[in-house]
């Protein structure tokens, strides 16, 4: 059977969400429900509470998710996104902007990067004690006007504006990088 988004089997997914919160990983009955005999999942009526990990007392790891540029994708991103948050127990209003510069940076590369084809969204979270910093990078044409709008936009000073900090670099084969930080303490 598959899992999210049927790109791994729902078994491997519930592993490897295990082995990421380790002992903090809920069992079904703080997660609202248990499972049947027939293998369903039964869930107490009402609406269904969001599942907060406990905070862990070490730092959660890095981890890298390559994606092919596509705006469906995107979603995905977020996704994962709000799953750290939930391990990090990351306040609403930090995920909140989070969401949004990292949807605006995504949206930048699907949109800018490949003019011709398609290419890769490659996304880095690494959590550290106090902060969270997220790196994407593409292997597109790298920073400048975009064709379709004569200018620059304003999605970096958005992404600026809501980040804590804002690194951008420019390869020599035109592949672009941002890093942005975002304080986990502020709220």
């Amino acid at each position: 059977m598959p899992g999210p988004l049927g790109l791994i089997s729902a078994t491997a997914w519930v592993q490897q969400m295990q082995h990421m919160a380790g002992d903090n990983f809920p069992t079904h009955a703080q997660r609202g429900g248990w499972i049947t005999d027939s293998g369903h999942r039964e869930r107490a009526s009402g609406r269904p509470a969001r599942t907060r990990f406990a905070p862990s007392p070490r730092t959660a790891s890095e981890f890298r998710l390559t994606l092919p540029a596509r705006p469906a994708n995107i979603a995905i991103v977020r996704r994962v996104l709000e799953g750290v948050a939930d391990v990090l127990d990351m306040p609403d209003e930090v995920l909140e902007d989070v969401r949004l510069a990292v949807t605006e940076a995504c949206t930048n590369v699907v949109r800018h990067a490949y003019e011709e084809g398609e290419g890769a969204i490659d996304v880095t979270v690494r959590p550290k004690p106090g902060f969270l910093e997220i790196v994407i990078v593409d292997e597109g044409r790298g920073m400048g006007p975009s064709p379709d709008t004569g200018g620059p936009g304003f999605g970096l000073p958005l992404i600026a504006a809501l980040a804590d900090s804002v690194d951008v670099r420019s390869g020599r084969r035109g592949c672009s990088r941002l890093a942005i930080t975002f304080a986990l303490g502020r709220a």
